[in-house]
């Protein structure tokens, strides 16, 4: 089995979960996803995390070797961007 872009891996939880933003970089083994979701609001990080993983299901055990994860709301992304002193 090829081992998976990281387009593959964005692709593969826009699919399963509603985002408003998604960025994902890595190596085919290794992955950093900046995920944004209005869903997340009130959810803990661990809850987060584990929508994520519902949204890649199989593919998390036999595709995707390793998955870090930065999950934010929609409000937490803008104050994050203003703080990085981006535009909105």
């Amino acid at each position: 089995m090829a081992e998976p872009t990281p387009d593959d891996v964005r692709n593969f939880i826009a699919a399963g979960l509603q985002c408003t933003h998604l960025e994902v970089e890595g190596d085919g083994r290794h992955f950093f996803a900046t995920i944004v979701a209005a869903e997340f609001e009130g959810c803990s990080r661990v809850r987060r995390h584990q929508r994520v993983y519902a949204a890649l299901g199989d593919r998390m055990r036999e595709q995707i070797h390793a998955l870090s994860m930065k999950t934010l709301t929609p409000a937490e992304w803008q104050a994050s961007l203003a703080t990085q002193g981006h535009p909105h």
